[in-house]
C-alpha cells in the first residue's frame, strides 16, 4: 500500500475522516501518553472546570489529522514534518469529529506539501485549525 506522490496531488485536493470520540478513546489515550489531567479523566474535578464536564485531549483530536495524512492524503509512506495547531473549542465525549486536510501549497522540487488541517464537530463548529507540512512518498 502506497500513498500518492507529489505529482499525483493537486492544490485544493481534500480528504477527511470522521470519528465519534468515546470515553474509551479518552482513557486509552490517557493511559498511552500518561496525560491523566483531571479535565479528561475525573468527572468530579471536571464538573467544576471551565467546560463543566470532561473533555477529550486536544492531541487525541489532532491525531485524527495524522490518520488522514498517513492513510488518505498523501497516504501510506508520508513523512509528517511539522504541524501548527490551534485548539478553538473543546471536544466532548460523544462528539463526532470530522478531520479534514486540504493541499494549500506544493514544493515539487523539495517533495514537500503544506496542508490546511481542520477539525469540526457534528454541529460544524471548528475545534482545531492548523497547517501540516509533509513529505509524500516518492
Amino acid at each position: 500500500m502506497k500513498g500518492k506522490t507529489i505529482k499525483e496531488i493537486s492544490k485544493g485536493q481534500k480528504e477527511f475522516i470522521q470519528k465519534t470520540i468515546s470515553e474509551s478513546d479518552v482513557y486509552l489515550y490517557a493511559g498511552i501518553t500518561g496525560d491523566l489531567n483531571p479535565a479528561h479523566v475525573n468527572h468530579e474535578v471536571a464538573k467544576d472546570s471551565l467546560f463543566k464536564e470532561r473533555i477529550a485531549h486536544g492531541m487525541l483530536t489532532a491525531g485524527l489529522i495524522s490518520a488522514v495524512l498517513g492513510m488518505h492524503l498523501p497516504g501510506p509512506g508520508t513523512i509528517y514534518l511539522g504541524q501548527e495547531l490551534k485548539f478553538t473549542a473543546p471536544v466532548k465525549i460523544g462528539d463526532t469529529i470530522k478531520a479534514e486536510v486540504e493541499v494549500v501549497e506544493k514544493k515539487e522540487e523539495k517533495n514537500i506539501l503544506k496542508l490546511k488541517t481542520t477539525g469540526t464537530n457534528q454541529d460544524g463548529k471548528v475545534v482545531l485549525d492548523g497547517i501540516a507540512t509533509v513529505m509524500p512518498p516518492k
